[in-house]
This record gives C-alpha cells, structure tokens and sequence, in this order.
C-alpha cells in the first residue's frame, strides 16, 4: 500500500490520461456499461467523448443504482460563510488577496444569528467556509465558531484552508462530521498559475492533506476540481484516482463528490474550459457507475431548472438558499460573494420541488425529517 497519494500521482502523467481517454472507443464505453462493478479503466472510458452517444443508458443506469444505494431521498444542507479575509491570490476566486474589497470576519454574536437563520429555515446540516487567512481564521477560531453553532445542528462540516493533522484531530473531537478540500486542478505544471502567491500555492502540501484528513479518523470526506480551470475529463479522472487510493487506506471514511463550475466572481476571467449541461451530467453519471456509494453533491451554482432535472440522476446532497458572503444570511446581505449562485429559490421551494419529485428531504445525515420538526 502506498504511503501517501504522491507515490501514486506522480505514475501518472497529465498529457498521457488526455491521450488516453481521447482515445477510449464505444467498444470500450459499451464494455463500461455491461460491467456489475468497474474500475478506473472504465471510469475513464465513460469520461470520454466516445460515451457521449451513451449517454442516456448511462443515465438510466445511475438513477437504478442511486435507488439501489441512496433511495430517494436527496440531503440539503447550507454553507455559513465565517470570513472573506484570505492571503492568497488566486486568479478564480472573488476572495483573492489581490482583490481590493472590504474583509470581513464574523464575530461570535454574528456567527449565532446566521446559524439562528439557518436553524429558522429548517437545515440542521451547515457547512463552515472561509478564506484562507491563517493568522485570523485558524483552528483556534474555527473551535469557536463550533461552540456557537453546535446546540443548533447535530451535523456541521468544514470547507477551509487546509491544516495539520492535529487540528483536524481537534475538530474531529469537537464533533465536525466532514471535510471538504479541493485540489482545484491535479494540472501540477499551470497549477502555480492559477495560484501565483500564498500558502495554497504549494500543490503538494495540498494533495497530501486528505492523507492528514484521514488519519485523523474523520467521518467523511469531500472531493472535487473546479470545473473550467483545466481539461474537465483528466482532471476529473485524478480526482477518482484520488478517491480510490483513499478509499483503500481509510476504509472507514466515507467519500463525497461535488461539482463546482466555474461561477462569475469579483475580479475573475471566464472559464478556461467550457463544460455543458450535457458534460456535467456525463460526469455525475461516470461517478455514480464507476462508485455506487459515492455521494454525490450539487450546489446552487447550478441553474434551479438542471439540478431539478439531476435529483433522480444521481445527486445525493444538495445545497438550498445559499448565500456565500460572510454574514450573508442576516448580519451583512451585502458584503462580498465568493461568487454568484445561480438557483436563488428560497428554500422551501426547493423542499416542495423535491417533494413534488417523489424524493424525500434530509436534513440529517442520519435521520429525513420534515421541514419545521
């Protein structure tokens, strides 16, 4: 068993899985698809543009495994942005170093009443985000913001800067259920282009960190690449790469899967890379083939209208009523987005449509409960 990802990452080159996947037939999609269990050989097959023709057997195929795996039932959740302060510079992020916007950091008083207002709409699942600003927004006060918010939700998780072993040792103790990280792109030679300054810039401290992850023995954790830095097929197949060396180290960990494109944002270029509605289903039903248990999430940077079309094709969790600038909820509705969502329904529109859809709303991981309850 290797020792860390690295060993595995560095067998891969990036032009080598582009030329391959590229060059993946319907011969070997079709093989794809008449397996029972399938590796990251036929991941990446199903990836390519040869699966496009395929794609509404693939479809069909992730809705009956999703049933299988899932039922119908459709997670939601909120992120609580805790502060825009970051001391990075990142060339796709409105909270960039470089932008000159005012920061913002939440108080402990300002931390309560947004999660009162989330409380209020019914979530008892929040995800914390913030910038990476190490100095101010550290574990210190990632502890404290914990103990203001966990009377009011049995499930929080972390999406923040990435930390040492020992701090996610501490919150794993403090009863945070999940971490996000996301590598952004697996590109290791543009890598350093898209984050020219900052401690996010060093690609292999990043890559290592759901091995420190793990090994704090934290319930789940969440992957993903921003969709439109790079090649969206090769970034997407070392991100299943990833998942899958993680998989068999930390067999007690549960995996999560989101899909964020590439949003407008202060002081942000357009995607690099264009991904379709038609790709990004592509992908999502990839996953849920190539990894029946992987739970897969959608956020409201997606259009109302496509992730209504996804909830029976293999989406697990869905964010609803996102705000995502620190105090966003309540406290400071104008304060500065890390980007623009798209599906703006409030959330019990979001609800009625899951309902409406025959799928049930889970506010817990652990236990569906009905809004207000």
């Amino acid at each position: 068993m290797p020792n860390s990802f690295k060993e595995v990452f560095d067998r891969y080159q990036w032009e080598d899985v582009k030329s391959r996947i590229a060059q993946s037939d319907s011969k070997d999609v079709q093989r794809a698809l008449n397996k029972s269990q399938r590796d990251l050989d036929d991941f990446m097959a199903l990836l390519s543009p040869a699966a496009k023709p395929f794609l509404e057997e693939m479809a069909q195929q992730s809705q009956q495994l999703t049933m299988q795996r899932f039922g119908k039932n459709i997670q939601l959740y909120a992120p609580l942005y805790l502060s825009n302060e970051c001391h990075n510079i990142c060339t796709y992020c409105g909270f960039s170093m470089d932008n000159k916007i005012r920061r913002r950091t939440l108080s402990d008083a300002e931390i309560k009443l947004e999660g009162l207002a989330l409380r209020e709409m019914g979530f008892q699942h929040v995800l914390l985000v913030s910038g990476e600003a190490n100095h101010t927004v550290n574990t210190a006060y990632f502890l404290n913001a914990i103990k203001q918010l966990d009377k009011l939700f049995p499930q929080l998780s972390i999406e923040v800067q990435p930390l040492e072993q020992e701090d996610y040792l501490a919150l794993h103790r403090a009863n945070v259920h999940a971490v996000l990280v996301y590598q952004e792109t697996y590109h290791q030679e543009v890598y350093k282009n898209y984050h020219p300054k900052g401690k996010k810039s060093n690609f292999h401290y990043r890559l290592d960190t759901p091995d420190r992850i793990g090994q704090a023995g934290m319930h789940k954790i969440g992957l993903g690449v921003l969709l439109g830095l790079e090649d969206w097929r090769v970034d997407s197949f070392f991100n299943a790469l990833h998942i899958d060396y993680l998989q068999r180290r930390y067999w007690k960990t549960k995996y999560a899967v989101s899909f964020p494109r590439l949003r407008p944002a202060e002081g942000v270029a357009g995607p690099n890379f264009i991904m379709d509605d038609a790709d990004l289903l592509q992908l999502i039903c990839a996953y849920r083939l190539w990894n029946p248990d992987l739970e897969l999430s959608l956020s409201t940077r997606e259009h109302e209208v496509f992730r209504n079309h996804l909830i029976p094709l293999g989406i697990t969790s869905m964010s609803a009523g996102s705000k995502t600038n620190p105090g966003g909820y309540v406290v400071e509705p104008s304060s500065l987005e890390q980007f623009e969502i798209s599906d703006d329904r409030p959330v019990e529109m979001v609800v009625e449509q899951i309902r409406t859809m025959g799928y049930q709303p889970v506010w817990k991981d652990w236990q569906p409960e009905f809004t207000g309850i």
